[in-house]
């Protein structure tokens, strides 16, 4: 089990936990999401549990694939915000394209973003990425994340990569460095 060296409190950041990616025959369907949203509420049911911050991202995209309107863009119903949780739409894959968002984490300090969720190959790097730049810590826990499966290739190789990626950004960590067995949150 690693020991985090600082005493920063964590955020769980849950990226776009919509309906549209587990609905058969849509686009953005995550073929084995499964998985990863039992880990997502996993892990969300810890941070709430132990009254740690929690945020939830939503992709609110114009783009002509993407209905606002729809139902399909609803929270999963185990993953709607409750009162007291954050709540940022963005219409471009990064959460920093909510000018909410960007003034919320320009007026924090010495935090540590733990991305979960969603559209990992979109709204998570993005996201990552533009914190990055902005000095901003992410950590990424690589079962609890998931995306869609781009083209024809393997989709396990694709998510591979993008993780792979994503480490040149933020530090990946699995669920069981996160989670003591206890079930207290490694700090």
């Amino acid at each position: 089990m690693p020991v985090f060296l600082d005493d920063d409190p964590p955020i769980l950041i849950c990226a776009d936990l919509q309906v549209e990616y587990l609905t058969p025959g849509r686009r953005h369907l995550i073929r084995d999401g499964d998985a990863a949203t039992a880990r997502c509420l996993e892990l969300l049911t810890l941070w709430r549990n132990n009254l740690q911050p929690v945020m939830h991202l939503k992709r609110i995209a114009q783009a002509a694939w993407f209905n606002p309107a729809s139902r399909l863009t609803d929270w999963i119903e185990e993953a709607k915000p409750r009162p007291g949780e954050m709540t940022f739409e963005h219409p471009l894959p990064s959460a920093y394209s909510s000018s909410r968002f960007v003034d919320y984490m320009s007026n924090i300090r010495n935090v540590r973003c733990i991305l979960i969720g969603f559209s990992l190959d979109e709204t998570i790097l993005a996201t990552a990425i533009d914190g990055f730049h902005r000095s901003h810590r992410y950590q990424v826990i690589g079962d609890a994340v998931a995306c869609r499966q781009a083209g024809t290739g393997d989709a396990a190789a694709y998510k591979h990569a993008v993780v792979n990626v994503l480490g040149n950004f933020a530090t990946i960590y699995s669920s069981a460095e996160l989670i003591r067995t206890s079930g207290a949150v490694a700090v």
